[in-house]
């Protein structure tokens, strides 16, 4: 009788069953990530992926093995060792002129997709828009979905990617909380001019807005090109989030230091968000990335420019001489190149498949141009890496040429 009683209260729950979240099957995997495993699985040169395999300074890699030994090897404060936090804050003002207070306002991130994660976590609630500028980098675009934060992408115009002030006040609405800038910006290798981002400055300023830097090339310029951050700009310190780090100066892609510089008052919760997911950054690679910046000075940054500017003009010519029309960056190390020109060369009506094409013939991999693009644009476009060692390069490049 009891017995019966109990089994009479049961409810059976019964909940959505072993299914996906509702966000999961909208996202699918980086064609930089795919292009990558499928040059890897045919043994082809990689132009897809920004690894940036050239040496790593000798400073940086034996600081970064003395605190291996000297036992560096625990977690680190939440927001990175002092020693790196003032390197950068240093850094900062002696090649930009803005002074950073190290204790308060510098985060030690795990990559800068790390840091800019953990900004997204801290200022954006779900369905706030963010205008970013378009070819955008994938990463940013899935970043912001993954937090059900909306990305509105404003059209650059080619083939300078000149940017239309007009059309960013046409995309702001009331749940927009942010301008993403990139620069130097990859696919496109853009520099943003002083006149453009004064421009920004002032609709951020009018309206109110967060304007978040990814500025990890910063120091890829070309030419008469000239990096500027907009947190340097009246005005815009206190509502700019800086976001940088060494895995490309540096040539340490795996290593995932980047930082965070931002005003006090964000930068508590950005730190939170950032321990959430990470703990800390890797701390003996915290070590040999503080050597780097205090030892390496305006001459090495001077040379990896130059470097980089030969590898490009080595690549532009390549793909000239392939056939295709290369938009020849001003900063980064990605070229942006139409094949339009190699109708009845490369099979495949879209871009991911014109890649595709090209890895079969060539064994040299490039990323679809869509990728960096709204749905039903960029379908003419490759978009290919030239951090690479010279040999690997060169190789590659001599593939290319061999498509006619």
């Amino acid at each position: 009788m009891g017995g019966k009683s109990v089994m009479a209260q049961v409810v059976v729950a019964k909940g959505r069953g072993l299914v996906l979240s509702e966000l999961a099957p909208r996202m699918v995997q980086s064609e930089i990530r795919a292009m990558s495993v499928e040059s890897d699985r045919v043994g082809g040169v990689n132009l897809a992926q920004g690894v940036c395999d050239t040496e790593v300074p000798q400073v940086v890699a034996e600081a970064a093995n003395a605190a291996i030994r000297d036992g560096h090897n625990i977690y680190t404060r939440l927001d990175g060792i002092a020693r790196l936090r003032r390197a950068i804050a240093e850094k900062t003002e002696r090649m930009q002129g803005m002074v950073v207070d190290p204790e308060r306002e510098v985060l030690v991130a795990s990559g800068a997709t790390g840091a800019f994660h953990a900004v997204a976590m801290a200022l954006f609630d779900p369905g706030d828009e963010v205008l970013l500028f378009e070819p955008f980098y994938g990463y940013h675009v899935g970043a912001l979905r993954s937090m059900r934060v909306v990305p509105v992408a404003v059209e650059l115009t080619a083939p300078e990617w000149s940017l239309d002030l007009d059309r960013v006040r046409a995309a702001i609405t009331a749940k927009t909380r942010a301008i993403l800038v990139n620069t130097p910006s990859n696919p496109a290798g853009k520099v943003f001019t002083r006149q453009e981002l004064e421009g920004l400055a002032e609709i951020a300023r009018e309206f109110d807005l967060f304007v978040l830097t990814d500025e990890i090339y910063e120091h890829f310029i070309y030419g008469d090109a000239k990096h500027l951050s907009p947190a340097t700009l009246d005005g815009m310190r206190e509502r700019t989030i800086v976001m940088s780090g060494f895995s490309k100066t540096f040539s340490v892609t795996g290593w995932r230091i980047g930082y965070v510089i931002a005003n006090a008052k964000w930068m508590g919760a950005i730190s939170y968000f950032h321990d959430l997911l990470y703990v800390c950054a890797p701390a003996p690679f915290q070590y040999g990335v503080a050597a780097g910046v205090e030892q390496l000075g305006r001459t090495f940054y001077a040379g990896l420019a130059l470097e980089h500017e030969g590898k490009r003009e080595m690549l532009v010519c390549a793909l000239r001489d392939a056939g295709m029309a290369p938009h020849v960056p001003d900063g980064a190390y990605y070229i942006l190149a139409s094949t339009a020109g190699l109708q009845g060369v490369l099979s495949g009506d879209t871009a991911a498949q014109k890649a595709r094409s090209l890895l079969a013939k060539t064994g040299v991999a490039a990323v679809a141009g869509s990728a960096f693009f709204r749905p039903g644009k960029g379908e003419d476009l490759l978009r290919f890496c030239f951090a690479k060692k010279d040999e690997d390069l060169e190789e590659a490049c001599r593939r290319l040429r061999g498509l006619q």
